[in-house]
């Protein structure tokens, strides 16, 4: 069937029962008004004027002329009406009245489709034909133009259908200027990131990665501040901070819960600069301090703070704030917009993540399990002399179940985050079990994880390294246990993967792949990735980010013990 065009006919159902409808009325009450069958034909006279507008809607010119035919109509009616049932002793009114109530039918039609002067030009061309109609009507030998009661009705129709559509004309406007103050939420999300891809490609790859954005703060303001030790904190969910970065001689356990009673719950409700002489670090060993809460707020959003501490009294006068604060006010809508780069990047790979494993899931995996069962009920089909062929059978079946596992292993691969609640060990500890325990081997966990966190993006980095070092252990190192080691204390992390296998030389093309892989994406969160052999046999794969002073200083005096 051909595709229609405005210019063809086009029925619609439902405004051409809600004109039979209206019709219907209005034939009710002429009838109860004059009680004369032959005012009728007048209620058919409209219906045959109006049923071009039923049929040819669109129409740039039947529409309109039918809608003009029918409010011609409409005035000769109801002059006539109202004429005849004066006649029959009731006032001429009620006749118009049951008559004009049809006026409705043009007149929306219009502020439906948005002709508001066709409206307003239906409405002079209805009150002229009243008028006429009424100047040319005799009743009891005098104009009807006299009558006050016909002509009462008549305006009082023709206000309220002007009203009506004034009112449409209004809404209409008001809904426009509503529209262009609010884009859509999609065409607004378009603008955003096209903003976003835009600066993304100006500026330098640093300047967008929140750890490196801190690191520079915290040196810039130890310029200006005496600082034994700093950090930059931003926020992580449920009621929470993360240490982006630090500095100082010892590593330092920040208070990062917002609800506790400290300087740096205050300064985040406050978005006020805050001094204390107690120290912000759980792990402080006492003595005279000095501490320097600089919330760091974008527009009206906190989007982190920075920390300072001095071992001394008074270290922070309101001069040395005000420096401090003119350098982290323009650093805060850097690191906002590096955070939520960070947040639509994550998003946007976790999404491509879950996407790729249904696709595998609902595709190749559903189909190689197909194969899998052709294998089967071929091997059952197979004749008693032919062995050679049964053989070759089930070592293409044992090749389709191992091709199958991998999948499945990939796919949990895939799905696998990490949980905001069971934090990086518990999200590496349960990858390890699952594939250890699929690959026959023996998993041997170490995992020390502090109660603060790191940003997510760093935490999901830290689990894909750990992911693809067990694999490659599972995959090519052809060993009998797993070592796994996971040493988490913002912004200090660091992951180990150890197998006591035929080491990294004998590997696969694909598992140097992996390795190239993880080192990418160990460079993207400002880490190092280790790989050494292990004694007596195996090798090790770690990745560490940032740097531990104290543990720095116990392997370096373990070091020169050993020379």
């Amino acid at each position: 069937m051909p595709a229609s065009t405005p210019s063809q006919p086009q029925t619609q159902p439902l405004a051409a029962a809600a004109r039979g409808v209206l019709l219907a009325l209005v034939a009710v009450l002429t009838l109860f008004a004059t009680r004369d069958v032959a005012q009728l034909w007048w209620i058919a006279l409209l219906g045959v004027a109006g049923l071009p507008a039923v049929l040819a809607p669109q129409h740039r010119l039947l529409g309109p002329l039918s809608r003009f035919a029918e409010v011609a109509v409409l005035g000769l009616a109801a002059s006539q009406v109202a004429a005849d049932t004066h006649l029959n002793g009731v006032t001429g009114g009620l006749g118009a009245s049951a008559v004009l109530a049809y006026l409705a039918v043009p007149v929306t039609v219009t502020a439906l489709r948005r002709r508001f002067a066709e409206g307003a030009a239906l409405l002079a061309v209805a009150a002229a034909t009243l008028l006429v109609a009424a100047a040319f009507t005799e009743v009891d030998g005098r104009r009807q133009l006299t009558e006050p009661g016909y002509l009462a009705v008549c305006a009082q129709w023709l206000i309220l259908a002007g009203l009506g559509l004034f009112t449409a004309r209004t809404l209409q406007r008001v809904m426009r200027v509503r529209g262009e103050g609010k884009p859509q939420p999609y065409a607004e999300a378009t603008r955003l990131l096209t903003q976003l891809r835009t600066v993304a490609r100006q500026l330098p790859g640093a300047t967008l990665d929140p750890g490196g954005i801190s690191e520079h703060l915290l040196e810039e303001l130890r310029v200006v501040a005496k600082t034994d030790r700093g950090a930059v904190l931003s926020a992580s969910g449920g009621g929470r901070l993360v240490v982006l970065a630090q500095v100082g001689v010892d590593r330092v356990d920040w208070e990062t819960t917002l609800d506790a009673d400290s300087a740096i719950a205050d300064a985040w409700a406050s978005q006020q600069a805050q001094t204390s002489a107690r120290s912000q670090s759980r792990s402080h060993r006492g003595g005279e301090v000095s501490a320097l809460i600089v919330p760091l707020v974008a527009g009206v959003r906190t989007v982190g703070l920075v920390v300072l501490e001095a071992d001394a009294g008074h270290a922070y006068p309101p001069p040395v704030v005000a420096r401090v604060t003119a350098l982290t006010g323009p650093a805060a809508l850097r690191l906002e917009a590096a955070l939520l780069f960070d947040e639509v990047r994550s998003l946007a790979t976790n999404e491509e993540r879950q996407r790729l494993a249904r696709e595998i899931h609902d595709g190749v995996a559903q189909e190689l399990v197909m194969v899998g069962y052709g294998i089967d009920n071929a091997l059952a089909t197979v004749h008693e002399d032919a062995e050679e062929t049964a053989e070759s059978l089930r070592t293409l079946r044992q090749e389709v179940t191992r091709v199958i596992t991998e999948l499945r292993l990939s796919l949990f691969e895939l799905r696998s985050e990490v949980d905001r609640h069971g934090g990086l060990a518990a999200a590496i500890a349960e990858y390890a079990r699952t594939v250890g325990a699929s690959g026959g081997l023996r998993v041997h966990l170490s995992l020390d994880e502090s109660t603060a966190r790191l940003p997510a993006a760093t935490e999901a980095e830290l689990l894909r390294i750990a992911q693809e070092a067990v694999t490659n252990a599972r995959k090519h190192a052809g060993a009998a246990n797993l070592w796994v080691t996971c040493e988490v204390d913002p912004p200090y992390a660091q992951i180990e993967v150890s197998d006591d296998g035929h080491g990294i030389g004998d590997q696969r093309p694909d598992g140097h792949y992996g390795l190239a892989i993880m080192a990418e994406r160990a460079e993207r969160i400002r880490g190092r990735l280790e790989i050494r052999p292990r004694r007596p046999s195996g090798t090790t794969v770690a990745v560490v980010l940032g740097s531990s002073p104290r543990r720095d200083k116990v392997r370096g005096s373990t070091a020169a013990e050993g020379e």
